[in-house]
């Protein structure tokens, strides 16, 4: 992919975030850090202020994407983008309208992509999918433990997959798990609360995907966008240390908070997150064999299957 096609990608991903004009300023601010923080391939920054001020068109990004797979994987993730938070609002829906047709893609085709996005996005806390590590409702604490860690491999596992759905998934499965274990402290949780949570903590739901599907394209590790596992797990460890290591955080966090009865503030939350991460990120290396591993074996389809269910 040449630094062009993923500089039309990554502006029309950033469109995306913005399509629907209620992002939050911790929302705003979290996705100019990520544009930021990407200093190899494309000048994301530039694009960044592109799609904040209207500097480009979805027009002149489309003719940057010169095939029918490069146009339906961007129409993908910009769907995905608007839903990372939830199903798409009314304004984000028109984006999308306006973004598929502008990349000449079949209407059929979008929006049954558009259905299985915002199934995904909309999956439900309670039931316990196939794949995901099968713990009963009460647990001990190294019950917990491990399933907060399995949780992180299987996360790392779908960051490696070229998809987009894939990337989707792990989301609803991070929100999930955070259900689970408020419900093993006695604690019955909506989605609301469990979002609020994420949010607290400094987990954004948009700009945390658009943080993993960034680092994927930038990172070269989408390989064939025809499927499989992309470029080469071997080059894969920094890819996957993100979900991997975010995943593994909230979990942790998420236990302290219900074990002591939600009664940290803000601002010691978000420094326990803070503090963990860093931890996290030093277990990644260690835990990189079982990812890969994980990531070999997994079905897509079957995933979201699993989470839709």
């Amino acid at each position: 992919m040449t630094t062009a096609e993923q500089e039309a990608i990554l502006f029309i991903a950033l469109r995306a975030a913005f399509a629907d004009g209620a992002k939050d300023e911790r929302e705003r601010a979290e996705i100019r850090r990520i544009t930021e923080a990407m200093s190899a391939g494309p000048n994301v920054a530039a694009l960044y202020q592109d799609a904040l001020l209207g500097r480009r068109t979805l027009a002149q990004a489309a003719a940057a994407l010169p095939t029918p797979e490069l146009r339906q994987y961007a129409f993908e993730m910009a769907v995905c983008v608007c839903d990372a938070d939830g199903a798409h609002s009314a304004p984000e829906k028109a984006f999308l309208d306006e973004l598929r047709a502008t990349l000449g893609l079949d209407e059929a085709r979008g929006e049954a992509f558009a259905a299985q996005a915002a199934a995904v996005a909309g999956a439900p806390l309670g039931p316990v999918s196939a794949v995901e590590p099968p713990y009963a409702a009460t647990m001990t604490g190294a019950e917990m433990d491990k399933m907060v860690l399995n949780y992180a491999i299987l996360n790392g596992a779908l960051e490696l997959l070229p998809q987009n759905l894939a990337s989707m998934a792990i989301i609803p499965l991070q929100m999930k798990m955070v259900y689970r274990i408020g419900k093993a402290h006695g604690f019955e949780l909506d989605r609301g609360h469990v979002k609020d949570f994420l949010a607290t903590v400094g987990v954004g739901l948009t700009s945390q995907y658009l943080e993993q599907f960034g680092r994927k394209l930038v990172g070269g590790l989408l390989g064939k966008l025809a499927g499989g596992i992309g470029r080469s797990l071997g080059s894969a460890a920094t890819g996957a240390g993100f979900s991997f290591a975010s995943t593994y955080a909230l979990g942790q966090v998420a236990k302290r908070y219900y074990a002591g009865g939600r009664a940290l503030s803000t601002d010691m939350l978000r420094q326990a997150f803070a503090d963990m991460l860093g931890e996290a990120k030093g277990l990644q290396s260690r835990y990189l064999p079982e990812i890969e591993q994980r990531a070999r074996t997994l079905d897509v389809a079957e995933v979201v299957r699993s989470v839709r269910a």
